[in-house]
């Protein structure tokens, strides 16, 4: 397909990896960070290389269905407290997206501080849900906004940069506001994904599939 152009730094914010024609639905994917970074993101980026992976995964568990696999590129490294700026450029990705597709289904798939941003962003009304990896869950994360949408926090119990604690007090309160949210603990690979990644490859791209495939 041919994408519209638009402001480079709006364009900055959507990075498409495999595009339809016509794109029916959107997985958008969002990796991790810095608590506070308000420099951009270093050319060797070691958390969205992380996520490399992941577009591949999704890339084939969706191939056949139209849907278009993207990432989310931030202009700062950090989240950067009050700003929320992984979430404010999730939102503008999703804008353009919009821009670009129309009003399509859309999954967030987010490791760390991009499963934040996600779960932040998930009350888009384009988003069909979320599928978050070892997300930051702070015990302040606002819930309100997530009635309807279903939630998949997954989690290594031993993961020692972020909380699964956190994660599934998250997924209890989402619950309480309407969400359909569940916790999955894995069973191995801390916070970097790397030991059991074929796990957490086939994992995330199933769920991510699943999602796309609910009314």
């Amino acid at each position: 397909m041919t994408l519209c152009p638009t402001r480079r730094a709006d364009a900055a914010a959507l990075l498409v990896r495999s595009a339809p024609a016509a794109p029916t639905a959107a997985v958008l994917l969002l990796h991790g960070g810095r608590a506070e970074g308000p420099e951009p993101p270093p050319a060797l980026n070691l958390p969205a290389l992380r996520m490399r992976p992941f577009v591949g995964a999704v890339t084939r568990a969706v191939r056949g269905r139209g849907v278009l696999v993207a990432e989310v590129r931030y202009r700062h490294r950090g989240w950067n407290g009050a700003r929320a700026d992984a979430a404010q450029d999730a939102e503008t990705a999703l804008a353009r997206l919009r821009e670009q597709v129309g009003s399509v289904p859309v999954v967030l798939l987010g490791h760390s501080m991009g499963g934040r941003a996600a779960l932040r962003a998930a009350g888009d009304p384009a988003v069909r849900g979320v599928v978050a990896l070892a997300p930051w869950c702070p015990a302040d994360e606002p819930v309100d906004h997530l009635g309807g949408r279903r939630l998949y926090l997954l989690h290594d119990e031993t993961d020692r940069v972020t909380s699964a604690r956190q994660s599934w007090e998250f997924v209890r309160r989402a619950r309480e506001a309407g969400a359909d949210a569940a916790g999955i603990p894995m069973p191995t690979g801390g916070h970097a994904m790397l030991r059991g990644a074929d796990l957490w490859h086939r994992r995330a791209a199933e769920l991510t599939a699943a999602l796309l495939s609910h009314g």
